[in-house]
């Protein structure tokens, strides 16, 4: 089982994560919906696509960008479509 916090709080958890280059891709239905909230911000990789960002949110304090997904990915990273990874200070456990 992974976990994701941030600020103490628990904002993902599943036991269906995938690792990219060290990250966990949660599955989206894995987030604490209310601790999202979208942005515009985005970022090309060029195996992966375009990433999109969420902000996180908790107890009113914000963490810009700290996570993302890949809306639709290049075909090489076609199985973290629909998975939201993390960084900015947000913890993953495994």
């Amino acid at each position: 089982m992974a976990t994701a916090t941030w600020n103490g709080k628990v904002i993902a958890q599943s036991d269906k994560t995938i690792v990219v280059e060290g990250n966990h891709y949660f599955p989206r239905n894995a987030l604490v919906e209310s601790h999202f909230e979208s942005i515009s911000k985005t970022t090309v990789c060029g195996w992966k696509g375009t990433a999109n960002y969420f902000d996180v949110v908790v107890d009113g304090e914000r963490n810009e960008g700290a996570a993302w997904f890949y809306a639709e990915p290049k075909a090489a990273a076609s199985e973290i479509a629909g998975y939201v990874a993390f960084w900015r200070g947000v913890v993953v456990t495994a």
